[in-house]
This record gives C-alpha cells, structure tokens and sequence, in this order.
C-alpha cells in the first residue's frame, strides 16, 4: 500500500517538475465572444423556437377576424385567430396559431362552438403540423344538407366553412400553400368560358355568381363552375377536367 502511494506521489512530482510551455490569460470579454461564436456554429434547429404545451402565453398575440355569413341563420360567425410569433427578427421568423375565438349573436350552437374552440386551441398550442385539422373540419357534411355561398361555392356545414377560414389563415401567414393556377391555365380557362358564353347565348351577366348560370358543381373544388363542353366537364375555378 504504501509502495503503490510513494510511487503515485513520484509520478506527480515528475508532472509538476516539467517546465511550462506556454500559457494564456483569457479575459471575459474573450470568453463572451467565444461563447457567441460557438452559438453561430449551433445549428439552427437547436436554438429555433417552436410552439409546445409548455410555452407561456405572450403578452400579445397577433390577430385576424374572419366573417361567415350563412344563409341557414340570420346572424353572420366571427372567427378570430390569434398567432404567436416565432424567431422574431431572424430569418426563421414565423407566424403559428395559437388560440381561436368563435363569437355570435346566434347562441343557438353555443354548447358546440365553445367546445369546438377549446379543442381547435389545444390543437394549436400543441405544436407541430397543424394543417391535417383543415382537412377533417372540411370534411364535417349537416345531415340535413349543406348550402351555396356567393360565388356558386358549396359548403357541406357550418363546421366545414370554419375550415375554409382556417385555412385561409394558414396560407396567409405561409404555413399552407394554396392552389394556384398558372397565367397559362387561366389563359385557357378564359378562352374556354368566352367560347361557352358564346356557344349559350349567355353574357357574364347572366351569371349567378362568378361563372356561369349554366355551371356544374365541381366535384374536386365544390364550386358551382364546371361547363360542358365537347361532352366533358371543365372547372373554370379549378381547371379540373376530365378530358385531360
């Protein structure tokens, strides 16, 4: 026992014996720009903000109203959606949802609408992809049927049209892209409305809402703008056809 601990301190006198190399003072302002440094070289998946259960609510949130006006009621839904903003003042910086309000003069559906509200939110705050919700609320159908809206559009309920303003939210602020057509697809789909209008003996005033008075609903877009024409169905909202 003691052989091993003479022969341990012999080795650490023999350490302490070896001359300095060279040494070097680091001053705090040294260590703050070296600290600084290795956060640049941090990949910016590492230091980005994201929405969590766990994330307090800002002070303030930026905030969009949407209007529905249905005609299975008299009073028009309000539907305010509230965003956190992430990564402020960085490239990263991004828009996410964050709660949601449902307000009318209609108390009707008030049982619903708070529950549809409380869930919606939970959803948001959760973090993550929060686009599938789009796609579930769209799909709700009224078993006592849907309805038209201005510009021939069918929504199949009063849920379902709370979609569609979600939706528009999320491609407002960039967490969804719309379906554009390209200056080449609405080209065509003028042309094919003038020659339709033409063939029919209808003007753009006999139209029901932005097309045709003649128009099909549209089974990919549920618009009211399909026209017939040489025996196949085109959508002048979608450019959906049939005929390829």
């Amino acid at each position: 026992m003691s052989q091993n601990m003479s022969s341990g301190q012999a080795s650490a006198n023999a350490a302490i014996r070896q001359k300095i190399i060279a040494c070097e003072v680091v001053k705090e302002e040294q260590a703050a720009d070296t600290a600084v440094e290795q956060a640049a070289d941090t990949p910016a998946e590492l230091t980005m903000e994201r929405v969590h259960e766990n994330l307090d609510r800002p002070e303030r949130l930026l905030g969009s109203t949407y209007k529905i006006k249905t005609p299975v009621s008299p009073h028009a839904l309000y539907i305010t959606i509230n965003d956190v903003l992430l990564n402020q003042g960085t490239e990263f910086e991004q828009r996410h949802p964050y709660e949601i309000f449902i307000n009318s003069k209609n108390m009707d559906h008030f049982m619903w609408v708070v529950a549809l509200t409380r869930v919606i939110s939970a959803v948001f705050r959760k973090g993550g992809d929060v686009v599938f919700m789009v796609e579930e609320l769209k799909a709700v159908f009224d078993p006592k049927g849907g309805y038209f809206k201005k510009g021939g559009r069918y929504m199949p309920s009063l849920v379902a049209e709370i979609g569609y303003a979600i939706e528009d939210h999320l491609q407002t602020i960039g967490l969804l892209e719309g379906e554009q057509l390209d200056e080449g697809q609405r080209q065509l789909l003028a042309d094919k409305r003038a020659e339709y209008e033409q063939r029919s003996a209808v003007t753009s005033g006999d139209s029901a809402g932005d097309f045709p008075a003649g128009a099909q609903l549209c089974t990919k877009c549920n618009v009211k703008a399909a026209i017939l024409m040489d025996g196949c169905y085109t959508c002048l909202n979608c450019a959906e056809s049939k005929c390829g």
